[in-house]
């Protein structure tokens, strides 16, 4: 399989993974050949790329943290999470246990895979989505900082449920983006992160350590953050781990209307607010954990050839295997260059 922007599949391509929607039901399943209506369809919901089958790249897989069952799970649990909030009553504490539950096993189990998440999601509602990529990510990052189970849990809850005070804040404002949110807007939206401390806090089930990863993860290190501007040793680890990945899914995904970056850029940005924003050693645990060129994108090379990811050196994740096809315009003998070896050669960019 490989990676192809929305504008570049053709009609008759196949899926070679499938595409869900916001609450985790199948929008269309892996093996489906892709129709002008169908491709239609996926460009207004607004997905910019998708995995199709390619004889090519038969071999390749991508390795994913969490099994679909288990995405799709916690997909649904969150849904009725937000559901009983807007309806005004408690989560279901031992619902959303078992999702975070099953996504640590998931993640104990795939130790070693690194994050790959280019996830192919609808716009149609961003946070569950979203929601449930921190959850692993953070899940992931806590593993390899060597957390037990039981903290893992209060971690994994707190990621699941970091945004869920955005369920009070009016969707327009959500749309809008947080870069162009007046002074009043920004005053409703940045009490989403109170507002998810007490939703969770008043959940029986619950402890009040995931209730502060709401509470903290926009916090920032250099005191400049919100909702209290509290600084480095008073935030506590899980709000850090959370504001690292949660700002990095929103970075490649572009939520609330910001534009996508691709991974190598959002990496780039986390290194950047290192130190000042971001705890430095967990942003540089992460990027130890992250595919920076996610499996089955694009590339042109500093050789001018363009090829495919094809595997991960997870010693070094910024010098993956490429497999070449295209030399000056013309299609080639495919060849591999696992750049770990091939130490003149660079990634120039990636096409998208």
């Amino acid at each position: 399989m490989r990676q192809m922007g929305i504008e570049f599949v053709t009609i008759g391509d196949k899926l070679a993974r499938p595409i869900f929607t916001s609450d985790g039901q199948v929008l269309l399943g892996k093996g489906v050949v892709l129709t002008a209506g169908y491709i239609s369809k996926l460009k207004n919901l607004g997905i910019s790329a998708i995995y199709i089958e390619d004889d090519r790249f038969q071999d390749v897989k991508v390795e994913d943290a969490v099994s679909e069952e288990t995405r799709r799970e916690a997909l649904q649990n969150l849904k009725d999470a937000t559901d009983y909030v807007r309806s005004g009553r408690k989560l279901d504490g031992a619902k959303i246990k078992n999702s975070v539950n099953s996504v640590i096993e998931d993640c104990f189990n795939s130790h070693g895979v690194l994050v790959n998440l280019m996830d192919m999601r609808t716009k149609d509602n961003w946070l569950l989505p979203h929601s449930v990529c921190v959850c692993v990510m953070a899940t992931m990052l806590g593993i390899a900082r060597s957390l037990d189970r039981h903290r893992l849990q209060d971690l994994a809850v707190g990621a699941l449920l970091h945004d869920v005070g955005l369920t009070t804040v009016p969707k327009e404002i959500l749309d809008k983006g947080e870069d162009r949110l007046g002074k009043e807007e920004r005053e409703i939206y940045e009490k989403h992160a109170e507002e998810g401390f007490n939703i969770i806090r008043r959940t029986g089930e619950l402890s009040i350590v995931a209730a502060h990863v709401a509470y903290q993860h926009h916090e920032r290190i250099d005191g400049t953050g919100f909702p209290r501007g509290i600084k480095d040793p008073d935030i506590h680890l899980y709000g850090k781990i959370v504001a690292i990945v949660d700002l990095y899914d929103k970075l490649i995904n572009g939520a609330m209307g910001a534009r996508p970056l691709a991974p190598h850029q959002a990496c780039e940005v986390l290194m950047g607010l290192s130190g000042r924003y971001l705890d430095l050693s967990l942003v540089q645990l992460f990027l130890k954990n992250v595919a920076t060129y996610p499996t089955g994108i694009s590339v042109r090379l500093s050789t001018g050839e363009i090829g495919v990811v094809v595997d991960q050196n997870k010693s070094i994740p910024m010098r993956p295997v490429v497999r070449v096809l295209l030399e000056r315009h013309r299609f080639v003998e495919p060849k591999e260059y696992d750049m770990i070896k091939e130490t003149t050669i660079f990634i120039q960019d990636v096409l998208r």
